[in-house]
């Protein structure tokens, strides 16, 4: 109870500050520094960090687990100071609040109202993890992602997964296979799916032209994976000869219908931020559109009606924990802000330090090669956060959506597919695998480390996606 407490205290503060923090004016800013101006050494930091969450756990474990917060804030500074020495403090200040601003409090408010809303929503009844329940959990999970996002789908059906398999010994395939599908390819369908097709949506991409154009793509995946999902599982099960928990049978059943209609509202609000337009206004000296700030508010408003809303009772019969959400947000806010300069860089195109990478685009007569568009969206979404990566590639291919939609079809849909489907390649290509992958832990499961997540989708999603290049790119 007193954790609950506390952690009502600490969101309605946040809560409070947030905006208000935000339209303090501010001197004018130095403009940003150019991606062209930048060398591959600025990326040092992003490396770092990578490595810091790929080898720490495993060979520090105490450490990181203690202190990996200010590990992440170490290699933000790492950045920050040598670029204020640079290019001056002003040019930092800019980056700094850049990336706060326009990409992380907005990417971290609407994910704490996912996963505040997502984690008061509990599915109840007798739910036994055998290989023909794990696949329909994952089924219904991978639709829902389309519909409520690949966070609020997993927010709402990680716990049930965990409950059903709770008396198995073999699960961490569940859970691998839960981040492909649900927090990652299940999201392909629509813009309020996935971040990178959101951000499209917002440039002008039409609201169902995923659905349309992506449809093919999504199902031999999802199909595919929930074939090789129930192999695996089902010779899980005839090795171990579990024997299924004996209960009282309970009907099916939802507890937590606010948090439904909360998470109903995120996708309202997500909607019509792409549709409402109430001008611009400066923000720490960037310019910010006035929706998004609204957005952020009714997001933050979310989160606290859930916090309060929500009973402590059903909170902990769901297994609810702070612990994941802060973890995204402290790992998450140096990503972004070592990310930067790569993304600075690949922006530059030709006349950046990637302009090798950039130059396989197109072929010798200028023309994009939508394969090298999927691949190449895909390996840096991989590591890089995918929206932002999908950004970079849309702009790069023209940035015209009318054009993309039409006659750029094949690329926009590479591009697209790229962002989305590898975002599962790794752990941070997408913030729900992270964010699931803490809660298993939380709940005391095992999952494989960074590189052991790594080498199960280049196993299974690497054959995977050339099977999609040969078919579709």
């Amino acid at each position: 109870m007193m954790g609950t407490l506390r952690a009502r205290r600490v969101v309605t503060g946040a809560a409070w500050a947030l905006l208000p923090a935000m339209l303090v004016p501010m001197p004018a800013l130095a403009a940003g520094v150019s991606g062209a101006e930048l060398s591959l050494a600025w990326a040092i930091p992003f490396v770092g960090i990578l490595l810091s969450i790929a080898l720490m756990p495993l060979f520090a474990a105490s450490l990181w687990h203690h202190h990996y917060g200010k590990i992440a804030a170490i290699w933000a500074v790492l950045f920050l100071l040598p670029f204020a020495a640079f290019f001056g403090p002003g040019a930092a200040w800019y980056e700094f609040t850049h990336v706060a601003v326009l990409e992380y409090i907005p990417f971290i408010a609407l994910l704490a109202a996912l996963y505040t809303a997502g984690g008061g929503v509990m599915l109840k009844g007798s739910l036994v993890g055998t290989p023909g329940t794990n696949v329909a959990l994952l089924a219904i999970g991978t639709v829902m992602a389309s519909l409520m996002g690949t966070t609020g789908a997993a927010m709402v059906m990680i716990r049930p997964v965990l409950r059903a398999n709770a008396f198995r010994r073999n699960k961490t395939h569940t859970f691998v296979f839960f981040i492909f599908l649900v927090a990652n390819i299940g999201g392909s369908l629509t813009p309020v799916g996935d971040p990178p097709l959101y951000l499209g949506f917002l440039r002008g991409v039409s609201f169902f032209w995923p659905t349309t154009h992506m449809f093919s793509e999504f199902l031999l995946c999802a199909v595919l994976l929930l074939a090789l999902y129930w192999v695996f599982d089902t010779i899980a099960w005839n090795r171990e000869k579990p024997v299924a928990p004996v209960a009282a049978k309970e009907p099916l059943s939802i507890e937590g219908w606010l948090n439904v209609a909360l998470l109903a509202a995120i996708v309202a609000v997500v909607i019509a931020m792409g549709y409402v337009k109430l001008g611009v206004v400066p923000v720490l000296g960037h310019p910010m559109e006035v929706e998004k700030l609204v957005g952020i508010a009714l997001f933050a408003a979310i989160t606290l009606i859930s916090v309060y809303g929500t009973s402590p009772a059903l909170r902990e019969a769901n297994g609810f924990a702070w612990g994941a959400i802060l973890e995204v947000a402290k790992l998450f806010a140096a990503i972004f802000i070592t990310m930067a300069p790569v993304l600075a860089i690949l922006r530059a195109g030709s006349a950046g330090a990637a302009a090798g990478l950039v130059a396989l685009t197109s072929d010798a007569n200028g023309v994009p090669i939508p394969w090298v568009y999927f691949w190449l969206t895909g390996a840096l979404s991989s590591f890089l956060d995918n929206a932002p990566t999908y950004i970079v590639f849309f702009e790069l291919a023209g940035g015209d959506p009318a054009y993309l939609m039409t006659q750029g079809a094949l690329v926009l849909a590479a591009i697209s597919c790229g962002a989305v489907f590898m975002g599962a390649n790794s752990y941070i290509g997408n913030a729900p695998n992270f964010m699931v992958k803490a809660i298993v832990e939380e709940n005391g499961e095992r999952m494989p480390s960074f590189f052991g997540y790594c080498a199960w989708a280049a196993c299974i999603l690497v054959p995977l996606f050339v099977l999609v290049t040969f078919i579709f790119f």
